[in-house]
C-alpha cells in the first residue's frame, strides 16, 4: 500500500530515492520531530532499492521497536522483512544468514549485530534512532554500530540515512562540518500538533507523604481518563524500590559481587542486583540487627508507582511495562497491542515505551522523575536525558484532534535540560551543549579512549595499574588521566580501575594506546579492556 506523503516528506523522500539510484556512498541525517513520519519517508528509499534488486539493512536500537515497526513495514510492502536479533532461534538465524548471503533476502531489520551479515548487494543502510546508546556494544568486541554502519556503507558504495528526532551531538557536528547532508521534516504528520509541556516543581507541588506523584499529575491523569483517552507514567527504574534500608540500624542491602544496592521486586518477592543478576529473598528480619518489620523501601520503581496509581484510580485498567514484565517478544507485542487497542487506561513504564511507538489514544504523559539521569560523571548526561525525555514526550497526542500534554516532575526545574524541553527549542539546547563541549575540548571536538584494568585480585590490579601509570603517554596534544577507581568499583566479583586518554583529533590515538599497552607484560590474572570513544563512564 503506497502512502501519500506530505510536502516536507516528499522532498526528503526524493533526495533518498535519488541517492539509492546513484549507487554511491552518501551519508544523510533524516531529522524530524517525533511523529513527523520519518519511517514513511525512508520507506520510499527502501522501495527504490528493492525495485533496483538491491538489499537493504534497517538497524533499530532495541528489538522492542521492531514489533510496531514490522506491522508498519507489512502495511507498506505487503510482506515481512527478515529479522536479526538475540531472541531469534538458531534455525531462523541460519535461514536468514543464508538468504542474505545468496541475495534472496532483500530487507533485514535488526539490532546492531545485523551489520555483520554477509550482504551480497547492499544498496541502502538506515540507522533508526541513531542517537541511541544501545548501538554501542560494551562487551567482547567493542564497537559503535552507528559508526560502523557508516564504514560499511562506504565500503559498499551505498547511501546511508541516520534517522532521529533528537540527533546526537556527533551527528550534528558532522552535518555542520559538511560531512553529512541534513534532510528536515519540520512538522508532525497528518496535521497532529506537538504536545504542551508543563514543568511541575516538586518543591512547590509536593506529593503526599510516602508518595511520588504530585497532585497536578494525578489531576492530569484523571482528566485524560474522563475524556476517554490514555495516560502514560514514565520512570526508568525497574522493580519496586531502588534501595532497601533497615529503619532500626540503618543497614543497606548491597550486592555480594558488585558495588551496587539491591533493588526490591514485589513480583518475585526478592531483592535483585541489576548488574550481575544476583538475587536473595526479602528477609523477614534485618540480617544485621535481627529486628523484624524494620526494612523500608526507599525511592520509587515502576511497581511502586503502580501501587500509588491503584489507590487513586481503583477502577482504571492498568498496565506495567518494563523488561521484567515483557520478558520475550510475544509478551511485549501483546502488551503494546493492548495499549494501541485501548484495552488499558493508564500505562506505567520504563524506557521500553519511550521510542518509536505510535499510541493513537494517548494524550497525557507524566514523567515521574525528570532529574533521573542528570547526575553522575557522564560526559553525555544532559544530552542523553534530553533525548530520552523528548522521546517520551513525543508519545503524546500523535493523532489529529488529540492534543497531548506532558508533565515533567522535577526538583530542579531551572536545569538546562528541563528548560530546553519546556521551550521546545531543541536546536538552542544542542548549540549550548556543543559550545560547552568545545570549551572543555571534549568529543566531538576531541577523542577519548578508556582503558579499564580489572581483576578478581584487588591488590594485583592496583599494582599493575600503578605500573601502567608510570609509562602512560603524555605530550602537548595528548593527556592520560588516572588510574582512578571505576564509579562501579566491583562488578561480578571483578575490581576495576580506569584510565582516560584525551587527545586532539589530529592524533592517531589508537596507535598511541596500542604502543603504551604493548610495552608492559600483562599478568594472566588481569584483564585490560580498551574502549575507543566510550559511551559509558561507569
Amino acid at each position: 500500500a503506497h502512502v501519500e506523503l506530505f510536502e516536507g516528506q516528499r522532498a526528503a523522500g526524493e533526495a533518498l530515492v535519488n541517492a539509492v539510484k546513484a549507487e554511491e556512498f552518501k551519508p544523510y541525517l533524516l531529522d524530524g520531530v517525533t511523529g513527523a513520519g520519518k519511517t514513511e519517508t525512508y520507506f520510499e528509499a527502501v522501495a527504490q532499492a528493492i525495485k533496483q534488486n538491491k538489499q537493504v539493512l534497517i538497524l533499530l536500537p532495541e528489538i522492542a521497536l521492531s514489533n510496531a515497526f514490522i506491522s508498519r513495514f507489512k502495511e507498506r510492502f505487503g510482506c515481512m522483512p527478515a529479522l536479526w536479533h538475540s531472541s531469534i532461534t538458531p534455525a531462523k538465524r541460519r535461514m536468514t544468514w543464508r538468504g542474505v548471503a545468496m541475495g534472496q533476502t532483500k530487507v533485514v531489520v535488526g539490532a546492531r549485530s545485523a551489520l555483520f551479515l554477509p550482504f551480497k548487494d547492499l544498496g541502502l543502510i538506515i540507522v533508526d534512532e541513531e542517537h541511541d546508546a544501545s548501538y554501542k556494544q560494551e562487551e567482547g568486541v567493542i564497537y559503535n554500530a552507528r559508526d560502523m554502519a557508516i564504514v560499511r556503507a562506504h565500503l559498499e558504495k551505498s547511501p546511508i540515512a541516520l534517522v532521529s528526532a533528537t540527533p546526537s551531538l556527533e551527528t550534528v557536528h558532522n552535518v555542520e562540518t559538511g560531512r553529512f547532508e541534513r534532510l528536515v521534516l519540520p512538522s508532525r504528520f497528518g496535521g497532529a500538533s506537538l504536545p504542551d509541556i508543563h514543568i511541575v516543581d516538586l518543591k512547590a507541588d509536593k506529593p503526599e507523604r510516602q508518595a511520588f506523584l504530585s497532585p497536578v499529575v494525578i489531576e492530569a491523569v484523571r482528566e485524560a481518563i474522563d475524556n476517554g483517552t490514555q495516560a502514560l507514567l514514565y520512570l526508568n527504574r525497574r522493580g519496586y524500590a531502588p534501595l532497601t534500608v533497615c529503619r532500626t540500624c540503618g543497614h543497606r542491602y548491597e550486592c555480594a559481587r558488585c558495588t551496587a544496592w539491591l533493588v526490591e521486586h514485589r513480583r518475585s518477592q526478592k531483592l535483585h542486583c541489576h548488574h550481575c543478576g544476583y538475587m536473595m529473598p526479602i528477609p523477614e528480619k534485618c540480617t544485621e540487627c535481627d529486628d523484624t518489620d524494620s526494612l523500608a523501601p526507599c525511592g520509587p520503581g515502576v511497581e511502586r508507582i503502580h501501587e500509588e496509581i491503584q489507590m487513586h484510580f481503583p477502577d482504571a485498567r492498568l498496565a506495567v511495562l518494563s523488561s521484567d514484565t515483557a520478558q520475550d517478544n510475544d509478551a511485549l507485542r501483546k502488551a503494546l497491542d493492548d495499549i494501541i487497542n485501548h484495552e488499558c487506561d493508564i500505562i506505567i513504564g520504563t524506557q521500553i515505551l519511550a521510542k518509536g511507538h505510535h499510541f493513537p489514544h494517548l494524550s497525557c504523559v507524566g514523567v515521574v522523575d525528570a532529574d533521573l539521569g542528570l547526575h553522575g560523571g557522564d560526559l553525555r548526561a544532559a544530552e542523553r536525558s534530553y533525548q530520552m525525555l523528548h522521546q517520551v514526550a513525543g508519545r503524546a497526542g500523535r493523532e489529529k484532534g488529540n492534543r497531548g500534554s506532558v508533565y515533567l516532575q522535577s526538583y530542579n526545574p531551572q536545569s538546562r535540560v528541563i528548560e530546553a524541553l519546556a521551550s521546545g527549542d531543541r536546536d538552542l539546547f544542542l548549540e549550548t551543549e556543543s559550545q560547552e563541549r568545545e570549551m572543555a575540548h571534549m568529543p566531538p571536538f576531541s577523542r577519548l579512549v578508556a582503558v579499564i584494568v580489572k581483576s578478581q585480585d584487588e591488590g594485583k590490579m592496583q599494582d599493575f595499574a600503578k605500573q601502567l601509570a608510570m609509562s602512560a603517554p603524555h605530550h602537548e596534544k595528548l593527556q592520560t588521566y588516572g588510574p582512578a577507581p571505576a564509579p562501579i568499583y566491583r562488578i561480578r566479583g571483578f575490581y576495576r580501575t580506569r584510565f582516560l586518554v584525551h587527545a586532539d583529533k589530529s592524533v592517531d590515538v589508537q596507535a598511541v594506546v596500542k604502543g603504551w599497552l604493548s610495552s608492559i607484560k600483562c599478568p594472566t590474572s588481569i584483564k585490560i579492556q580498551i574502549d575507543v570513544d566510550p559511551q559509558s563512564f561507569l
